[in-house]
């Protein structure tokens, strides 16, 4: 059978989340237009029509319109605010996966994440993953501990819009976190057990209390602070089904970027202070749920 007449279950979502990764981080920069979609078809090894079917689900996000005989051109991308200074902010754009490559030149990595389902967080840490294996870079110990919601159906997103007791899209977001959880804990341990990397620390713990913002506190001095934006989108379950629903948008929704500062007192400095102690309070609370 060819890969136009059998992709495999999840391969829209597979390409729709790759392209909505890199839309995030600028790879396709805003008013450009996609690569055409037989470009995109051979590098996802995929059909023409899964391609078709991720990217109408990237128009109903919002990211991209699509115009006949012109292709894809982008019109939303992901921004981050800086409080830094501009004199001494990164000569990187200001995305996350600069700021991550940044975290882990350090000799000590340490990131505190608040999130949905960690999905651009694994991508990100992969590619840290083949930095560190091609010794560009070498820190001797990683800490990520992450604040996750629990799996659980009584969640307010994402829902079918028509149907709010539908099960389906709270179960493929679990699945979803899961994946991307496994996924971290997978490429910590081979950089721990291959020598590479000689402490490694992953904590995971959950909430039931559904996330009303994603956040990243970067090595104890940045901040990285976005809420979700609720919006309806149609989401392509596994079995191909098309659903209309009541959703968050996590990639893309536009963030903000602290920095502590020589003067305490500054905004900056400040933000970073709230959301560490934001960031330790809910951790050491839910470390005492069964």
């Amino acid at each position: 059978m060819t890969k136009r007449a059998n992709d495999g279950r999840g391969a829209v979502q597979r390409v729709s989340e790759e392209l909505r990764l890199r839309l995030s981080d600028g790879a396709y920069p805003l008013h450009s237009y996609l690569p055409s979609q037989e470009s995109l078809a051979t590098e996802f090894r995929v059909s023409r029509d899964t391609v078709q079917r991720a990217l109408r689900v990237l128009r109903t996000e919002g990211w991209i319109e699509s115009r006949q005989g012109k292709g894809s051109r982008v019109v939303r991308r992901r921004h981050i605010r800086s409080s830094a200074p501009r004199a001494t902010r990164s000569r990187h754009p200001m995305t996350l996966g600069p700021l991550i490559g940044e975290a882990f030149e350090r000799e000590e990595v340490a990131l505190d994440v608040a999130t949905l389902t960690s999905e651009s967080l694994d991508a990100h840490i992969r590619v840290q993953a083949e930095r560190i294996r091609a010794r560009i870079i070498a820190p001797a110990r990683i800490t990520l501990r992450m604040i996750l919601p629990a799996d659980t159906p009584a969640m307010p997103y994402p829902r079918n819009k028509s149907d709010r007791d539908d099960p389906r899209l709270p179960r493929r977001l679990h699945a979803i976190t899961r994946a991307h959880t496994e996924s971290l804990r997978t490429v910590l341990e081979q950089l721990r057990t291959e020598n590479l990397v000689p402490s490694v620390d992953l904590g995971i713990r959950h909430t039931e209390l559904a996330p009303t913002f994603k956040l990243y506190v970067i090595n104890h001095d940045e901040v990285l602070h976005g809420f979700y934006e609720p919006i309806l989108r149609t989401v392509i379950l596994e079995d191909g089904t098309e659903v209309e629903a009541v959703d968050v948008l996590g990639l893309g929704a536009p963030l903000t970027h602290h920095v502590r500062d020589a003067d305490p007192d500054s905004a900056g400095s400040a933000f970073v202070d709230n959301a560490t102690r934001w960031f330790e309070s809910v951790w050491n609370l839910l470390a005492f749920q069964p």
